[in-house]
This record gives structure tokens, C-alpha cells and sequence, in this order.
């Protein structure tokens, strides 16, 4: 695989968990799980991607 379609691949991979950890932790603040381990877990997963996505960012390889 190229070096730019590898990283594309991961890109889209880490944008796409970064959307359904979003989406499974809103799921359990409805239910009002947000002290369950699970959420924790989620919320430290998602500060993770997002930190990984901000540095895109900050080397020019994503705008936004």
C-alpha cells in the first residue's frame, strides 16, 4: 500500500471510532452511566483520538 493511501486509511479509521466512541458514550449518558467504567474507558479512548487527530492538525495534514 502507498505511504499516502496508508495514511488516509488511517485517518478515516480514526475519525470513524473517534465518531462511534462519541456515539456509544452518549448512549450511556442517556441511560446515565457516566461514572460506569465502560464510559471511562470511552472517554479516555476518545481524549486519545481526539489528541491523535489534533496532531494532524498541527503537522499540516488535515485542515480544520
Amino acid at each position: 500500500m502507498e505511504r499516502l493511501a496508508a495514511f488516509e486509511a488511517m485517518l478515516a479509521a480514526v475519525r470513524a471510532e473517534y465518531a462511534q466512541t462519541a456515539q456509544k458514550m452518549g448512549e450511556l449518558k442517556a441511560q446515565g452511566r457516566e461514572k460506569s467504567a465502560t464510559y471511562r474507558q470511552l472517554m479516555a479512548r476518545k481524549l486519545q483520538l481526539a489528541q491523535m487527530i489534533e496532531m494532524y492538525r498541527e503537522y499540516g495534514l488535515i485542515e480544520g
